[in-house]
């Protein structure tokens, strides 16, 4: 679902680092006030801000690899923990988490989906796809709304709960729509409201301001 994702950061040069050096993931695209990286089918860039930002998102991994992700990630960096727990089974996802923190504080879960397999030695590919974006919003009901209204269908009802974590999308990708000063599952962090953009495979395109407030535009016809 997710062609591309935008976020904002005031440590550029340490997630560079981090995403390029730490990960092991490719670079596509390097300037002085943003750089993009690639994860899976997903293209994720972090642009410079002045202040700092906090945003949550998912990544999907295969299933079977994913005890071997685990302890690829914690030789290298520490592992949020949640009562002393490091990761935890979604049975209504039918998919395993672990969560991480980069530089900038950004939450980010790995989502091991048990009915996605890759075999051979593990590797960047390993990084399916980004499966979830994080939409904090003190304008949660209108926001889903609007969502709504452009096709994306809520998990659970057809209506947002303005006090509660919804989710909107298909399969393996969703928003994560969340009010104010929610907090995140693995993190004492409070849910924090941030500019930031994305594009669906399909072309559209969404953009939220430092408000809260979201603008589509659909994808441009062909002549």
């Amino acid at each position: 679902m997710f062609k591309s994702v935008l976020f904002y950061t005031n440590k550029l040069k340490p997630m560079k680092r981090f995403y390029g050096n730490v990960l092991g993931l490719d670079i596509k695209e390097s300037a002085s006030e943003q750089f993009t990286v690639n994860i899976g089918e997903t293209d994720v860039t972090f642009q410079h801000s002045e202040s700092p930002a906090f945003y949550h998102f998912a990544i999907n991994v295969p299933g079977n690899q994913f005890s071997i992700m685990k302890q690829w990630l914690s030789d290298s960096l520490p592992l949020v923990r949640n009562r002393g727990k490091t990761e935890i089974f979604y049975p209504s996802l039918g998919a395993d988490s672990m969560y991480i923190e980069d530089p900038a504080g950004n939450l980010i879960e790995f989502i091991g989906r048990r009915n996605r397999d890759l075999f051979g030695e593990f590797t960047k590919e390993a990084f399916f796809d980004v499966s979830e974006v994080g939409i904090t919003t003190p304008y949660l009901y209108e926001v889903g709304e609007e969502l709504q209204d452009i096709g994306l269908p809520l998990r659970q009802g057809a209506e947002v709960d303005p006090d509660t974590i919804n989710y909107l999308g298909r399969g393996d990708a969703y928003i994560v729509l969340v009010p104010s000063e929610w907090e995140w599952e693995f993190s004492q962090k409070k849910a924090e409201t941030h500019p930031l953009e994305f594009t669906f495979t399909d072309g559209r395109h969404i953009a939220m301001n430092e408000e809260g407030r979201i603008v589509v535009r659909e994808q441009e016809k062909e002549d």
